[in-house]
């Protein structure tokens, strides 16, 4: 036992080494019933747990160690700095027992450690923390928590003692933190969780893992496992309902079974349209008039009068409630995957998307973004499938009128768009731009003397108003260009403003615009069809008459005659949406129907309804088993 500094590290080490098993006994006690495998699997579990307790304790011991190489033998030594250690050294212990009731609970819940769901619990603090006091007798188990870090305070109470015996040269401090420094960075490049796949039972994988380790790895990766955690069918019963879905006019599946490969006829000769899709920040049907929203009187003028010379969908719905969650369906169109959109998760490019297809037909793809596209991997999604980038590293100072945290106003970055349509033009290419605004979003500013409503006000309303006003200047600025007559314009939303609702999810926060426009090219008309953000790409492609071989979940909702659907989603929850049906899958094999009524905009619980469920089932299932065996990748 080292009677310095170097002693004080191993204390907090065992401290963790301590905890950690104290938490996979209760783990393994809790799963006992579940386990099988014997004594050999049993050694495997602890030595496994053993190897990710110490990955897990290296990156917090990373900076302890720092902290111990830094301190002055001086300071180490005053009695301060003592009282200080005592007190560090319990509230570990208080935060080490209190994860161990965390870990009980949420295994007890959901039968494994932590996982994106509880990565997700950080992002409702105020529902989780609500959840706990509610569901938690908190006055019981606070005090156990208090009481267990105390025990472990009083059981190493001599050995911290004998930790400020002797002093320690720097020399030697630093020689002890060298290779404890070198752990952390070593443990992040070679260790992955596959070491905790110690059998093929899950309830041993799980508790050879550590729970703080797993919450790393969860927040890293975005990703919560469908198969692991959704209801799930026959597979090739699940694919055969997804061809009956996707067939239409001009369609011929061209795969083995367990794909949606399929050739896509044309309905007449190709149309080589410039596309210039606008996705409005947070763009809610609720805020137009023309979708005879109240809130929607004199907020979105320009857009309101579109709705009468473009193809305006009126029952189209996004994926989610992130603008990430939305452009991954516009772009790739697959349904939302539990957990995080693949924009966010990593090996996020080499996809089959709009963007592979519209180059493979000639086009310059790129994704033009008010703010830095290196935020929510944006960059890194969209120049790993196709697209080249333009964003605020971008634009001059001059052409910069306003900014604010998020990115450069409306009007900015649609007058930085018409010149890259300029330039493209000029240059001969047929050109295809997601144009990602940025203005509606808090605190809602923009350059004032353009409406009637000051940017002082910070509201929602006036972000709306000038939003509405850039594209309408945008448009009329089009217009005068020898591109025009050949561009069509998409205008359409990520999400809704508000996601929250008293219902798993709730359907009117997921209504969003829809207006292709293009008056050279396309008769206005009113679409009715029940559709969604997938549905974008294989129907801007059919206006088109692209011929082309899809891998896309959605459809041509104006080939042939339909019965519309939508994918909603949270992070944990999605949902298809049908002839007034709801079908919600969850974690623990959730899966519920309700009724959605669509004039009332109301979700009521409704009798199971096995066939829709299948149907439910068979989108997400179909789309993860796609996912995950990169069928949907162009290599």
């Amino acid at each position: 036992m080292h009677k310095d500094r170097r002693g004080l590290f191993l204390n907090f080490f065992l401290l963790f080494l301590g905890f950690s098993l104290l938490t996979r006994l209760t783990l393994l006690f809790m799963a006992w019933p579940e386990l099988d495998g014997g004594l050999w699997v049993l050694a495997k579990m602890f030595a496994a747990g053993l190897v990710y307790d110490c990955a897990a304790f290296s990156y917090a011991g990373g900076a302890l160690a720092l902290y111990l190489l830094a301190l002055p033998e001086k300071v180490y030594a005053a009695s301060w700095h003592r009282l200080a250690v005592y007190g560090a050294f319990f509230l570990a212990a208080f935060l080490l027992a209190f994860n161990l009731a965390a870990e009980y609970y949420f295994f007890y819940e959901f039968g494994v450690r932590y996982n994106f769901i509880a990565v997700d619990y950080l992002v409702y603090t105020n529902e989780v923390l609500g959840n706990i006091r509610e569901s938690y007798n908190l006055p019981v188990v606070l005090p156990l928590v208090a009481a267990l870090a105390g025990v472990a305070l009083w059981a190493f109470r001599r050995r911290l003692a004998l930790s400020f015996s002797d002093p320690l040269s720097f020399r030697s401090r630093l020689s002890f933190a060298a290779p404890v420094l070198a752990v952390p960075a070593l443990c992040f490049l070679l260790l992955d969780g596959r070491l905790a796949q110690v059998s093929k039972n899950e309830y041993a994988n799980e508790v050879a893992m550590n729970g703080f380790y797993a919450f790393g790895s969860a927040f890293l990766n975005n990703e919560l496992p469908y198969e692991k955690f959704y209801a799930s069918a026959d597979q090739e019963a699940s694919f055969r309902t997804l061809r009956a879905a996707l067939a239409a006019p001009g369609v011929e599946f061209t795969g083995q079974g367990l794909d949606i490969n399929r050739k896509i006829k044309a309905r007449g000769p190709f149309k080589k349209l410039n596309v210039v899709v606008i996705v409005g920040e947070s763009l809610s049907a609720e805020y137009l008039a023309a979708f005879g929203a109240a809130r929607g009187q004199g907020t979105m003028p320009n857009l309101d009068a579109l709705a009468a010379k473009s193809l305006f969908f009126k029952r189209y719905y996004a994926h989610g409630t992130r603008t990430v969650r939305g452009l991954e369906a516009m772009t790739l169109s697959i349904p939302p995957l539990p957990g995080t959109s693949i924009v966010k998760r990593p090996d996020n490019g080499g996809f089959f998307s709009w963007g592979s297809v519209m180059r493979d037909l000639g086009y310059v793809n790129k994704y033009i973004y008010a703010g830095y596209g290196y935020f929510d991997n944006m960059n890194a999604f969209y120049s790993g499938n196709g697209f080249g980038i333009v964003d605020r590293a971008d634009f001059s100072k001059e052409e910069i009128t306003f900014a604010n945290i998020w990115g450069v106003c409306d009007g900015d970055l649609l007058f930085k768009t018409l010149k890259e349509a300029d330039a493209d033009a000029g240059a001969g290419k047929p050109f295809f731009y997601m144009v990602m605004t940025t203005t509606n979003h808090r605190p809602f500013t923009y350059p004032d003397g353009k409406i009637d409503i000051p940017s002082s006000s910070q509201s929602r309303r006036g972000a709306l108003k000038y939003s509405d006003y850039a594209i309408g200047e945008f448009l009329a600025a089009a217009a005068k260009k020898p591109w025009f007559k050949d561009t069509v314009f998409v205008i359409t939303g990520d999400h809704c403003a508000n996601s929250a609702g008293k219902t798993e999810i709730p359907v009117r926060n997921y209504h969003i615009p829809l207006f292709i426009y293009a008056p050279a090219h396309l008769k206005p008309a009113v679409v009715e069809t029940l559709s969604t953000q997938a549905d974008l790409a294989p129907t801007m492609l059919g206006l088109m008459n692209a011929s082309y071989e899809s891998r896309f979940f959605g459809r041509d909702v104006l080939n042939g005659k339909q019965e519309g659907r939508a994918f909603l989603s949270t992070f944990q929850k999605v949902g298809l949406l049908k002839d007034g049906r709801l079908a919600v899958l969850g974690p623990k094999k959730y899966l519920k129907t309700y009724k959605w009524d669509e004039p009332a905009k109301t979700v009521e619980p409704a009798p199971e309804d096995k066939a829709f469920e299948a149907e439910a089932v068979a989108w997400y299932q179909g789309a993860n088993y796609v996912y995950k065996k990169r069928l949907n990748r162009l290599k």
